[in-house]
C-alpha cells in the first residue's frame, strides 16, 4: 500500500467519518472501498498477457518455457 494525503471539503470528511463509524471501518478503508468501486481492480499487464495460455490440450506443466517464452 502507499500512503496518500488528500485535502477534503469539510462535508466530505464528515460524510466519510460518519460512514466509517456506521460500517465499523477506518476512514482509509472506506476511501479504498469507494475507489475500488469507482476504478475497479486493475490487473497486472504482465499477468493479463499470460492468462489462459495453459488452457490448450497441447500444453502441459512441463511446457512452461514454451508457453511463457515462446521457447520451442
Amino acid at each position: 500500500m502507499h500512503r496518500a494525503q488528500i485535502i477534503l471539503e469539510e462535508w466530505q470528511h464528515e460524510a466519510l467519518k460518519s460512514l466509517a463509524e456506521r460500517e465499523g471501518k477506518s476512514i482509509s478503508a472506506v476511501v479504498r472501498q469507494i475507489l475500488t468501486a469507482k476504478l475497479g481492480r486493475r490487473k497486472s499487464k504482465k499477468l493479463e498477457s499470460i492468462m489462459g495460455i495453459g488452457t490448450g490440450s497441447d500444453i502441459s506443466g512441463r511446457d512452461h518455457d514454451r508457453a511463457l517464452y515462446d521457447d520451442p
